[in-house]
């Protein structure tokens, strides 16, 4: 017998109480790391034990996510679960329990209704969200399961950003799911943490300022910083596109290079690794194993980040995307593992769990509260029982990812707010010894602790050297809090890389080699369209642009 949490048994009961007054469908709410899988196993198992059922369909987001559930359904009900996709044509013939992505569901639609008919089903729907009834996974879930005896609804974050209708349940006009009270358990961040249940959490807004240079000479430029809009000389200001491309955002999706085409340590990014360093220095004080997560924007961008934690930290980060191979792989070695950082684009959110994660340093291309609240929900989750460290989450100085921070943290108890001051000792890897932060070794099993150095930056007043992440010297107390510089092609390329796009190196060199006087030809023209094309097409991409027109006059 697997022990519950007292909301898990409260939720159970409920769930029951609901199921077998012949109600259809039952909405679990609980934030990320609280439990939801194993209440909705322990849910299926009793649901059997009254004969109310005979078979048991998951859906949820990702095979990575189907895996931990087979193994937890398992190990609670004795019921072997199946995975199956797509191709499976006939899966009713199996006489089991099953498990399905949301994408596969569609193709699975004449089997699933099949089961439906035949059996006593209960649908387990994990991350509801993602079945908008607009939306193919929505069509094919409402199709396939219309004939299941009961659905029980899994989400962490109940809400819709896009205001679209979802199977089953309806939304209201804030978003958030609208469902019966007495078919509804519902247990908040804020609860979680206050029982123990999740970590609290500290949001680390970034701050930063940009000069762009609007010509070589750097004679013209532009300040740009969260929350202000950028005042554009001359003829430039009345362009959109630009004005587009000088967003804050975006420039902090920019990446910035040395003279000699690394990876700029002294950049916005570099002191927002730097800061995230740090801090998760002073957490593996307490826990030994403690990572960090990097979400990207791109393939590009993610892998420039990685470039930029080796410099700083001396030690290749994990990176998953999709163009790696077999990334589920990659993320549990990962979780095994004793790395420091993994870096992502789309692949560590919604069920992937990883409890050792504590830093999230946030850059995603989609900013919706629903992407950032399943964000939030990787680093939050408990590693041990005695597990007493804190969450931070890095995010820039953007007015949305703030909003969204303070619902957050409008739900946290005012005890659960207060950071924890910096530790001064340090527990050992392997005996679990505390000793004095500064010891280079364990007091009990003479294990050698890292003594790696910091990187460091110079004073340009005094030349003394400080942490990378150091607002003033140490030394003379002048400000480092300077503007991170970047130019107009790189603010015009921020996230518009046609990742599809396959360009020889014969026309990247002779794009390179003309694209700042073709550039300058189109600013200089004040044609909103031709710079809304120059802004959309990576550099490497100007020369078969220009081919293909020489071409066509010829």
């Amino acid at each position: 017998m697997v022990k519950l949490r007292p909301w898990q048994t409260e939720c159970v009961q409920k769930a029951m109480s609901w199921f077998q007054e012949t109600n259809k469908h039952f909405l679990v709410n609980a934030a990320p790391g609280a439990g939801k899988t194993i209440a909705a196993c322990v849910i299926a198992q009793q649901l059997f034990e009254k004969e109310l059922i005979d078979c048991v369909v998951l859906i949820a987001p990702r095979k990575a996510v189907l895996d931990q559930w087979t193994i937890d359904f398992r190990s609670i009900t004795n019921r072997n679960m199946l995975k199956i996709t797509g191709s499976d044509t006939e899966p009713e013939d199996y006489g089991t329990d099953y498990a399905a992505t949301w994408s596969a569901v569609q193709g699975l639609l004449p089997a699933f209704q099949n089961i439906c008919s035949g059996r006593k089903t209960l649908v387990i729907c994990d991350e509801h969200h993602h079945a908008a009834i607009e939306a193919a996974w929505g069509t094919g879930a409402f199709g396939a399961f219309e004939k299941a005896q009961h659905v029980l609804v899994l989400t962490g974050t109940p809400i819709r950003s896009d205001g679209k209708e979802s199977v089953w349940l309806a939304y209201d006009d804030k978003g958030a799911i609208s469902h019966p009270d007495a078919g509804t358990y519902s247990i908040s961040y804020g609860e979680a943490v206050d029982l123990g249940y999740c970590r609290p959490i500290t949001f680390h807004r970034h701050q930063g300022v940009f000069s762009v240079k609007l010509d070589d000479e750097a004679s013209t430029s532009v300040t740009v910083s969260g929350g202000s809009t950028p005042t554009l000389p001359g003829n430039l200001k009345n362009l959109t596109s630009l004005q587009k491309a000088l967003e804050f955002y975006k420039l902090v999706c920019t990446r910035s290079f040395d003279s000699e085409g690394r990876p700029e340590i002294n950049s916005y990014h570099g002191s927002m690794i730097a800061w995230g360093s740090e801090k998760l220095d002073d957490i593996q004080c307490r826990m030994p194993q403690a990572a960090g997560l990097v979400i990207a924007p791109d393939i590009q961008f993610a892998e420039y980040m990685a470039e930029l934690i080796e410099k700083i930290e001396g030690e290749k980060p994990f990176i998953v995307h999709s163009n790696v191979g077999n990334p589920e792989a990659r993320i549990d070695a990962f979780r095994k593992s004793q790395k420091r950082w993994i870096v992502s684009v789309g692949m560590i959110s919604e069920g992937v769990d990883i409890p050792r994660l504590r830093i999230l340093l946030y850059m995603p291309y989609a900013k919706t509260e629903l992407a950032f609240r399943q964000a939030m929900g990787r680093v939050v989750r408990n590693f041990q029982n005695n597990d007493d460290t804190r969450a931070y989450v890095v995010i820039p100085t953007h007015q949305e990812f703030e909003r969204f921070a303070q619902r957050v943290e409008d739900e946290m108890s005012p005890s659960t707010k207060s950071d924890l001051s910096k530790p001064t000792t340090k527990v050992c890897p392997v005996c679990e010894t505390v000793n004095e932060r500064n010891s280079s070794s364990c007091s009990h099993c003479e294990h050698v602790f890292s003594n790696k150095t910091p990187p460091q930056k110079t004073c340009g007043v005094c030349e003394g050297l400080n942490p990378i992440s150091a607002k003033e010297c140490l030394h003379c107390g002048d400000s480092f809090e300077t503007s991170f510089s970047v130019s107009l092609r790189e603010a015009l390329r921020v996230g518009v890389i046609s990742r599809g796009m396959e360009i020889t190196e014969e026309e990247a060199q002779y794009g390179e080699k003309n694209a700042d006087i073709w550039r300058a030809q189109i600013l200089a023209s004040g044609d909103e369209k031709l710079i809304s094309i120059l802004g959309r097409l990576p550099e490497e991409a100007y020369g078969r642009l220009a081919t293909i027109m020489e071409t066509a006059r010829n």
